[in-house]
């Protein structure tokens, strides 16, 4: 019995190993579709009822309206570049869903954290579901930050319902 329940645990673990990997290469091939500019490829990587916050508060977009946002960049020939520095992936007990978190670094906005869930689909491939991008902060320049902010943040929250 104990080699059994062994044996299946080793072939679970097999499994997640497995999963994480494709999991990677699904994240990192949606980045490099927004690198190169590929459309089709990056909106084909998310669901249909997939979320995009972006590192603006006001970008909050369903996935319509983000294809919608993203077009004219995609159509310019280059959308965003974000290179994955480390990411680390966590994969739910009937491998159905995973979540990861990512440090990633960009000339346009620096350091930035990405973080995001994936959900498996029919046809055993992995979509990105919702996906949060954000500026990080040096502790010490965070003050400054707020205080850079302040006034646009005021608005902003004028405009909630």
């Amino acid at each position: 019995m104990k080699l059994l329940f062994t044996f299946l645990f080793a072939c679970l673990s097999l499994s997640s190993v497995a999963q994480k990997k494709v999991i990677e290469q699904t994240i990192n091939q949606w980045h490099k579709a927004a690198e190169t500019a590929n459309f089709e490829t990056y909106f084909n990587l998310m669901t249909e009822d997939a979320v995009f916050v972006g590192s603006d508060a006001s970008e909050v977009w369903n996935y319509k309206a983000f294809k919608a946002f993203a077009k004219p960049y995609f159509d310019a020939g280059k959308a965003w570049t974000f290179t994955p520095v480390h990411r680390t992936i966590y994969l739910s007990p009937n491998q159905q869903m995973a979540w990861f978190d990512e440090t990633l670094d960009s000339k346009h906005m620096g350091v930035c954290r990405g973080s995001g869930v994936l959900m498996k689909q029919k046809d055993k491939t992995w979509k990105i579901a919702h996906y949060v991008l954000s500026i990080a902060i040096p502790n010490p320049d965070v003050d400054k930050v707020v205080k850079l902010k302040e006034e646009l943040d005021k608005a902003y929250l004028k405009t909630i319902d």
